[in-house]
């Protein structure tokens, strides 16, 4: 039986992009389908974040976020595109990219390129390299991005979110009627995972 596992997080959200990585090694051991599910932490208009410039935030990088990455084994930097982006523009091109069966690739892929090559995920030049280099339309895909094609359907996904779900932090992951805020271990997710499928089972 295939464990449904949502995971609400924003590409600007370094818990999120942490947290992926034991996700990413369950899905690999187990039957899982691991849905995404886009959640803005500042959302347009609000003021972006500007970790380079908020000491507070620079601080829990380098005394919590680095430590943590280092442990996990993760390469990740402190992107110098400062302020951060808002990501709006690269959820659209997430529900662009699901339409088409690339959903968590382009998922992933926007990740790295921000934590891990600094790019700027707001720019829709970026974006569109990203959407060829998983296999999408570069053509498509920024006809897409510029028509704000799927501005619709990404404001949905958030309006689900953030009423209907009810998220109030990211990374949170549900499988089942478990609810996971936070950064999740490999070992704390097969647990649920296991109590799902022992549920399926009675």
């Amino acid at each position: 039986m295939t464990v449904k596992i949502k995971v609400y997080s924003d590409f600007i959200c370094p818990f999120c992009f942490l947290g992926k990585g034991p996700l990413d090694e369950i899905a690999k051991e187990q039957d899982v389908e691991v849905e995404w599910m886009p959640f803005e932490l500042r959302p347009s208009p609000s003021s972006k974040i500007d970790p380079w410039n908020e000491p507070d935030k620079l601080g829990s990088w380098d005394s919590f976020i680095l430590p943590t990455a280092k442990k996990l084994g993760v390469d990740m930097r402190l992107p110098r595109v400062s302020p951060h982006p808002y990501t709006n523009l690269a959820f659209e091109g997430y529900q662009f990219a699901k339409e088409h069966g690339k959903g968590n690739e382009f998922h992933h892929r926007v990740f790295t390129a921000f934590f891990q090559e600094e790019q700027n995920i707001e720019d829709i030049e970026v974006l569109t390299q990203l959407s060829d280099e998983v296999g999408l339309s570069k053509d498509d895909f920024r006809k897409a991005l510029v028509s704000r094609k799927y501005r619709e359907a990404h404001q949905e996904a958030l309006k689900h979110a953030y009423e209907e779900a009810q998220i109030m932090a990211v990374p949170t992951v549900i499988i089942g009627d478990e609810v996971i805020q936070g950064l999740a271990s490999k070992e704390r997710l097969a647990q649920v995972i296991d109590k799902e499928l022992k549920k399926e089972n009675k």
